[in-house]
This record gives C-alpha cells, sequence and structure tokens, in this order.
C-alpha cells in the first residue's frame, strides 16, 4: 500500500485516459498535458473512459510504481474538465 504520510501531493487527472500506456506513457503525460513533475513525490491518477478503472503514477526515490485498481461494480465519479485538481488523502480513499 501507499504510505501517504510520504506524499507530496496527490492529482487527479481529469477527463479519459488510454489505461493501456505504461509508465513512460504516463510521465510524459503528467508532463507535457500538465506541467508537472513525475518525479515530484506526487501521486497522479488516470481514469478510463468506462469510469471502471484507475491507474496511479508514484515516483519513490529510486523508480516508478505504477498502481491499477479496476472496481467491479458501478462507476467513478470523474471530472471531465482540462484542470488538473489535487486531492488530499481523504478523497483518495473514497475512491
Amino acid at each position: 500500500m501507499i504510505d501517504l504520510s510520504t506524499i507530496n501531493k496527490i492529482y487527479i487527472c481529469p477527463g479519459y485516459t488510454d489505461l493501456r500506456m505504461g509508465i513512460d506513457g504516463y510521465a510524459m503525460l503528467v508532463e507535457q498535458a500538465y506541467a508537472k513533475s513525475p518525479f515530484d513525490n506526487s501521486l497522479y491518477i488516470f481514469c478510463n473512459k468506462q469510469r471502471d478503472k484507475i491507474k496511479i503514477l508514484h515516483f519513490e526515490h529510486d523508480g516508478f510504481w505504477l498502481y491499477y485498481k479496476r472496481i467491479e461494480t458501478g462507476h467513478i465519479k470523474w471530472p471531465v474538465n482540462n484542470d488538473i485538481k489535487a486531492i488530499d488523502s481523504r478523497q483518495l480513499r473514497w475512491l
């Protein structure tokens, strides 16, 4: 599990993302689309179009983690605007 006490920020990346990408694809998306550094010990959360899967990109001191979760029932409420949004650890647990 992610140690949230060591995380700088948690960001929801709005809209829908192709979850077939790997670490390099998500890191490039964070840099180019959102003008953030994927190396800043933050979490970047991405969602698919059906809103039943999420991936989280996280850089730890020596490398990247890519977490994946599939929701079995229901859907995730997800922002569709273009602005990256910071959330807190409590909101992350709601996901």
